[in-house]
């Protein structure tokens, strides 16, 4: 999308709860985001938004100029992408409520979707700190991009060891990117800008609100194929990432603890109701049939051999896929697999040159594969 119609969306963003919902009413009406910027209230009903929300738009227009919204963004170094936009993280476009922009410091790549995301305690213990650096630092050495939030305890840890490892991190935080918190973490937050990104979908100016991080929540489990709890009480901020993970269709694992330690009661207490139970980096790379399948392409490669459907999955994927484009919601429904291990089997189809992504999420099989795989 050109800055012409991104300048409007970063504006309306501004709105308070003009959200998912309303934004793709606003698209539906008037297709145009400037119009609807321009709008005055009463049309701004007509689009369907509430009467108090288009009174907010039409005084916010008195304030704000779309083009100042943009010239601090670029004094910022923050890059914003509407879901309109390519750079928009695909698996975070389908979750039931995207946010219409997300607000990027950093580099967002293709490879960043096979990710995971580490969450827990602000106060781990030391077995809480040795497990999320060590797991969190052998995913990220697997080439798994670790997903979390930049608090302080678990958080840290991950994003750390991801770090150390020369791995790939995500930061995904409850406010504008002109403002870090907490403070304490100032430096790992321009660390991460370097080998990743800082990623929020508040604009510039938004001080952090504890109302923020659960819904902040959605996101972290949105953009990763899996969500590891590594320690967290019951009435931890980890729990909002694992209820939003679930309704995301995602798979959650969790590093089980001491039953007299108040830091694993959640995660004990999640693995009796049925989380992954994990205790190395390999249960989940196993859960996520992301193991197997690489070491099943490093050996065709060492020994010049064709791939073949020979991983749990990847034919019923094949068979559903032909020459037209297919979103990956539809090939996971067609194909009756979780979405986790759907993202998973394709990338590794991608890897073997049998499907390509043809944009959005929507892939396509390649005709050599057709032979070896058949209808």
């Amino acid at each position: 999308m050109d800055k012409e119609q991104t300048r409007y969306w970063v504006a309306l963003s501004q709105v308070r709860k003009l959200g998912a919902t309303r934004f793709k009413k606003l698209e539906n009406h008037f297709g145009d985001l400037g119009m609807a910027w321009a709008a005055g209230p009463g049309e701004l009903r007509k689009a369907g938004l509430e009467g108090g929300i288009a009174s907010a738009l039409a005084d916010l227009r008195q304030h704000i100029s779309p083009d100042e919204e943009m010239e601090k963004l670029e004094r910022a170094g923050v890059q914003a992408l509407t879901w309109r936009d390519t750079a928009y993280p695909p698996r975070l476009k389908h979750i039931d409520d995207p946010p219409p922009v997300l607000y990027v410091k950093g580099t967002l790549l293709p490879e960043d979707e096979r990710a995971v995301a580490v969450v827990g305690t602000r106060s781990p213990t030391s077995y809480g700190r040795e497990v999320s650096a060590a797991i969190s630092g052998d995913l990220a050495r697997n080439g798994i991009n670790i997903v979390s939030g930049l608090a302080l305890g678990v958080d840290t840890m991950a994003h750390r060891a991801a770090l150390t490892q020369g791995g790939r991190t995500i930061a995904v935080v409850a406010n504008g990117l002109d403002i870090t918190y907490p403070r304490d973490n100032a430096g790992l937050s321009r660390q991460i800008e370097e080998q990743g990104a800082v990623v929020s979908e508040y604009p510039l100016g938004t001080r952090p609100d504890p109302r923020g991080f659960p819904r902040r929540n959605r996101l972290i489990s949105g953009m990763s194929l899996g969500t590891l709890v590594v320690e967290a009480g019951e009435k931890s901020g980890a729990r909002w990432t694992v209820f939003h993970a679930l309704e995301q269709n995602r798979e959650v694992f969790c590093v089980p603890g001491s039953i007299f330690s108040p830091a694993s009661r959640l995660t004990n207490r999640l693995i009796q109701d049925g989380a992954k139970l994990v205790s190395s980096h390999t249960d989940i790379l196993e859960e996520l049939n992301l193991t197997v399948v690489a070491k099943q392409i490093e050996m065709r490669l060492a020994e010049n051999l064709p791939p073949s459907p020979d991983a749990e999955g990847e034919g019923d994927l094949l068979r559903c896929l032909d020459h037209e484009p297919m979103h990956i919601d539809d090939i996971r429904r067609e194909a009756k697999l979780p979405i986790a291990l759907v993202g998973s089997l394709l990338t590794m189809l991608e890897l073997k040159g049998m499907v390509k992504q043809v944009g959005a999420m929507h892939y396509v099989r390649i005709a050599e594969a057709t032979p070896a795989y058949g209808n």
